[in-house]
């Protein structure tokens, strides 16, 4: 159940993070601040619907042509080679959503409908590639081009201190310090895989290339970001931020969108 942790980890880092910026409305020109640029990564707290909406507002806006998916392995991105269906129910099974662990496909189904016509890559890594990355050497499990997105390179002490503490956050307390590295580390992982597959989308459809992703991975000073920036510095960027409570006015994104609080229950329970 790694993507189900993964998501109780994006809600209650989202929370913690979020401490500012307008709301969508009074923010009507967000769209355009996201235009012209080779990648637009499109963040989100992933069982927020008004966000789902938000992202198939700007990829029907931005006509990207390829979308990249967090969500999505790369034999799932296939299924959907010939078109997306145009009911949910039929997208759902063809990418055997029920069992990803991802909240209900039906969310998502705007985004998904929105992208059709583009082409759909999955960027998401295999699982035990995931869970290998909290106690391997990250290096060896990217591979090829490893130096070039930065991974050998350790991360500034106080930006490790400030991540693990994060994730300590976002795991309600519950985790052995002794882990905390490694949950880092795995983070740093998924932000190069996904960029790396974000810069083979762009080679092969020339652009731009629009990616549905967790606020964590979108975000400028340590996400997605950092690694485009390292393998193809020529590459623009753009980044949205979105909150259920208004972020620092210094949030690291190029834009920020505020939405109502999705219903959940308390991320905590999971880990009591």
């Amino acid at each position: 159940m790694i993507y189900s942790n993964l998501l109780l980890v994006g809600v209650a880092l989202a929370c913690a993070s979020a401490t500012l910026s307008t709301s969508a409305g009074a923010q009507g020109d967000w769209i355009a601040r996201l235009t012209d640029a080779d990648v637009a990564l499109l963040g989100e707290i992933h069982d927020n619907p008004e966000h789902h909406m938000r992202q198939a507002e700007a990829i029907a806006s931005l006509a990207p042509s390829a979308v990249v998916f967090e969500m999505l392995t790369p034999e799932q991105a296939k299924t959907l080679s010939a078109g997306v269906p145009d009911r949910a129910e039929d997208v759902s099974e063809l990418l055997e959503w029920n069992a990803s662990g991802w909240p209900d496909y039906t969310m998502y189904h705007p985004v998904f409908i929105a992208a059709n016509g583009a082409a759909i890559y999955g960027a998401a890594l295999p699982r035990d590639q995931v869970r290998a990355a909290v106690s391997g050497d990250i290096t060896a499990i990217f591979g090829d081009g490893a130096d070039a997105f930065g991974l050998h390179q350790p991360l500034d002490p106080s930006e490790q201190k400030a991540r693990e503490a994060m994730q300590m956050s976002a795991h309600c307390d519950a985790l052995p310090a002794n882990m905390l590295p490694g949950m880092v580390a795995a983070q740093r992982l998924r932000d190069a895989h996904f960029s790396r597959v974000t810069l083979q989308a762009l080679d092969e459809t020339g652009g731009p290339v629009v990616v549905i992703t967790g606020n964590g991975h979108a975000r400028k000073d340590w996400g997605m970001p950092v690694y485009l920036a390292a393998a193809a510095p020529e590459v623009t960027v753009r980044t949205l931020g979105q909150f259920e409570d208004a972020p620092a006015v210094d949030a690291p994104f190029d834009v920020t969108l505020v939405s109502s609080a999705a219903e959940r229950p308390d991320p905590c329970l999971a880990f009591r």
